[in-house]
């Protein structure tokens, strides 16, 4: 069959050019790319691409036997450097490549399509014509309320998960889970589990396994690894039929280095810089966008754009927003270029990320913009309009590498290191933060969550569990890696399952089953989410008593009867006795303790209710006396008699 070519039909208006090339083009996959159509009574495809300094551009695919010169696209008239062209009769699900012969030196170039939404399963690289607007989504509900859902005074406590690994069938050669498998086995979890969202690592299309998705060549093309889109959709629309929301990371910073992607793509340096020292990244071995080109700016708009649009996604994790950020980032001196100013700021990544935030939010206001963010950069959460970069939250890297680092000692030092505990509190209500314990902290020989803790087993258990409930009452939101929730003691590696079998141990059965229980109990307590990123959510009661390992502190709601009051003991030691100052009388009790038997643990702690007396304590008019276990963390709340009795006393 032959297929017929037009090139009288432009599906893009000059006002889509003129904001293409200010690099405020913001949906551009809705007329770039592969789009199936109709031209006059004739079913076709019409394709565009932006090549610039390509002396042609000719569509190769099944359709027409990949010949080189069958089709070609036609450049426009105007200055935009895009080409088009409609061809007749081709199919759905049929793959094409663009073959571009540079301007300039005559070289060719097999690409695949930037815009395409699917491709070939990698290792393969051709891209597949492909219809997204079919889906009927059944996820209205959700999708009205999840305003409340991201919201800075909403409880969020995130699961990150790798989609290769998470779990795999043993009875198909230790295949992953297509997303369709992964409906059926991971929103139950999560839902058991009580996380009220999910973060996938990258599932925009790469080709190495290996990058674990951060080397990305397709972004807008779902990886076909798992299924089709609409398999993936199918997935997001289960999570928000359950109520879960869902994370997609985001990779805006670099891109793969492989050559049917977008590196050097007519021939030239388009999507990236020319010069190595501000084109190529020295660490990951990848190539660095051209914040300052709009037409690159509308691309990556775009790009995040279409996620939120066409997948209901519920929110971008940014990954490595400090390597935008800094133009000598990894980098010795003499190997970078420093900006107009004479500094080592990527003024034009900032302002792309400002926009950036800008754009989506305007879009989608209910959505969550995360960064990535591992430097002192002021403002990252801070409005534009404010000279801010505009996120909605931010990774505090800061308060993970303390933490891990102060619960790696052996319990009889951490008072020479009590200052990395507190610290964290002197910055917490500067940004909008997250606190992650993230794939980044088990992998490249770093250690396992569980092997990061000091003693014999049942030490390391009792550290981790005061670490988990140390971070769920800690202000900001909660993020943790697949594989921490079980204690497994393997780092992860992305060619495996998790060892779910650890769970026939009740050490990590148990501490599986406290942190579902601390979920819940963050999700039900207001006081330990409501104000996460405001100071008036949090109170000292004791943070000077170093020579104990212990701290103490209450966090706050808007009903002060509400409050928690929290009581962590990082020695192993149990502290009998042990003095609390409290704002009021009345009876308080004890609704968790890491140290219950129902988590492995010693069973030590406070039973029934605890009387305060009119003792002045840490600047308290009253106080309790209370059995602080040795390694353990407790959450004490007044008991609604108290209450109800301090009411009618009103």
């Amino acid at each position: 069959m032959q297929h017929k070519m037009y090139y009288n039909l432009s599906t893009l208006s000059q006002m889509d050019i003129y904001l293409f090339k200010q690099g405020s083009y913001t949906k551009m996959y809705e007329k770039f790319g592969a789009h199936p159509m109709t031209h006059k009574g004739k079913k076709g495809v019409h394709f565009a691409v932006w090549a610039p300094n390509a002396k042609s551009v000719c569509v190769r695919g099944d359709f027409n036997d990949y010949k080189i010169d069958a089709h070609p696209l036609q450049l426009r008239s105007d200055d935009s450097g895009i080409w088009e062209g409609f061809i007749e009769d081709i199919a759905i699900g049929l793959t094409y490549k663009y073959h571009i012969v540079s301007l300039f030196h005559n070289i060719v170039h097999e690409k695949s399509d930037p815009f395409a939404f699917y491709s070939e399963v990698a290792p393969k690289s051709a891209s597949r014509i492909y219809e997204l607007d079919n889906y009927k989504w059944n996820d209205k509900k959700w999708m009205e309320k999840r305003y409340k859902n991201n919201a800075c005074d909403s409880p969020i406590s995130v699961y990150e998960m790798h989609v290769g690994s998470w779990r795999r069938n043993p009875l198909e050669d230790n295949r992953y889970l297509t997303y369709k498998e992964l409906a059926l086995e991971l929103v139950p979890y999560l839902k058991e589990m009580n996380y009220t969202h999910v973060e996938f690592m990258p599932l925009s299309e790469y080709p190495y396994f290996g990058s674990w998705g951060y080397q990305v060549v397709g972004y807008f093309s779902a990886t076909s690894r798992f299924g089709e889109p609409e398999d993936l959709m199918y997935l997001i629309e289960e999570l928000h039929k359950n109520d879960i929301g869902v994370i997609m990371d985001w990779v805006p910073s670099h891109f793969a280095v492989d050559m049917h992607g977008l590196i050097n793509f007519d021939g030239t340096a388009l999507y990236e810089h020319d010069d190595p020292r501000q084109g190529f990244h020295p660490e990951w071995g990848s190539i660095i966008f051209n914040y300052g080109r709009n037409e690159v700016k509308s691309f990556l708009i775009s790009s995040a754009m279409f996620w939120l649009d066409k997948y209901h996604v519920d929110g971008i994790r940014v990954d490595a927003v400090a390597s935008m950020l800094h133009l000598d980032y990894a980098r010795e001196e003499g190997d970078w270029i420093p900006n107009k100013d004479g500094g080592n700021k990527n003024l034009e990544a900032v302002a792309f990320l400002q926009k950036l935030n800008e754009s989506v939010y305007k879009e989608f206001p209910d959505i969550m913009m995360i960064a990535e963010e591992s430097t002192a950069w002021p403002m990252v959460t801070g409005r534009t309009s404010d000279g801010g970069l505009g996120f909605g939250f931010k990774w505090n890297m800061g308060w993970m590498h303390d933490t891990l680092k102060y619960m790696s000692y052996d319990p009889i030092y951490r008072q020479h290191h009590h200052s990395q505990l507190t610290f964290s509190l002197w910055y917490a209500f500067d940004e909008h933060f997250m606190l992650p314990l993230s794939h980044d902290e088990v992998v490249h020989m770093k250690g396992s969550l569980i092997n990061k803790m000091p003693g014999d087993e049942a030490h390391k258990f009792a550290n981790l569990r005061v670490m988990y409930a140390y971070m769920l009452s800690h202000p900001g939101k909660k993020l943790l890696f697949m594989g921490g929730e079980m204690a497994q003691y393997s780092e992860w590696h992305y060619q495996g399952s998790l060892d779910w079998h650890m769970l026939e141990n009740p050490y990590h059965s148990k501490l599986q089953k406290m942190l579902s229980d601390l979920n819940l109990i963050y999700k039900n307590q207001k006081a330990l989410h409501q104000y996460d990123e405001k100071q008036i959510g949090f109170e000292w009661i004791d943070n000077g008593d170093y020579q104990h390992n212990c701290i103490s502190y209450i966090r706050k709601s808007d009903n002060e009867e509400d409050n928690i009051y929290v009581l962590c003991n990082f020695s192993d030691a149990q502290r009998s006795q042990y003095k609390l100052g409290v704002p009021y009388d009345g009876e308080y009790e004890e609704i968790f303790n890491s140290q219950s038997s129902y988590y492995a643990g010693s069973n030590d702690g406070n039973y029934g209710k605890l009387t305060a007396k009119k003792e002045q304590m840490h600047n308290k008019e009253y106080s309790l006396e209370l059995t602080l276990p040795a390694l353990g963390v407790i959450y004490l709340k007044r008991v609604a008699e108290a209450k109800t009795q301090k009411a009618s006393k009103k």
